[in-house]
């Protein structure tokens, strides 16, 4: 039987990504994702819902996300689902549905980010300018 294991999210980041180096020298990058549902209910209301997803990123990547992403940022996650279980010093037992990011694109502008002027100037009739001979 075949299977397919294979995510891909847009929405902005929840928290600031945290960077740790593993033992083995291996680069981590954890960060949230925020991803926005909107629809109209029986009653013809307007219902909005946010799901909230953990991301983990790995090598380069992981480097890039903590260099140029932060909290409110909007990224493009591709990657898979992962199911992580653990027990606590407590006994107790714990688990997480995650997705590890194979892909992290940055969309959009850097919160804080300057905005550019979307029109230019227009030249202004005293300005050096030459009309081209052609």
């Amino acid at each position: 039987m075949s299977s397919l294991n294979h995510v891909i999210l847009l929405g902005n980041l929840t928290r600031d990504p945290a960077t740790r180096t593993l033992p083995a020298g291996q680069t981590v990058t954890d960060f949230g994702l925020a991803t926005n549902e909107s629809y109209r209910d029986k009653e013809g209301k307007q219902v909005e819902k946010a799901c909230f997803v953990d991301i983990t990123v790995w090598g380069k990547q992981a480097e890039s996300c903590q260099k140029f992403l932060r909290k409110g940022a909007q990224a493009l996650i591709e990657g898979r689902l992962q199911f992580d279980q653990w027990t606590t010093d407590g006994g107790e037992k714990r688990n997480k549905l995650r997705v590890s990011a194979q892909r992290v694109q940055f969309v959009g502008k850097a919160p804080g980010a300057e905005a550019t002027p979307k029109t230019k100037t227009p030249i202004d009739a005293e300005d050096e300018y030459e009309p081209s001979p052609f």
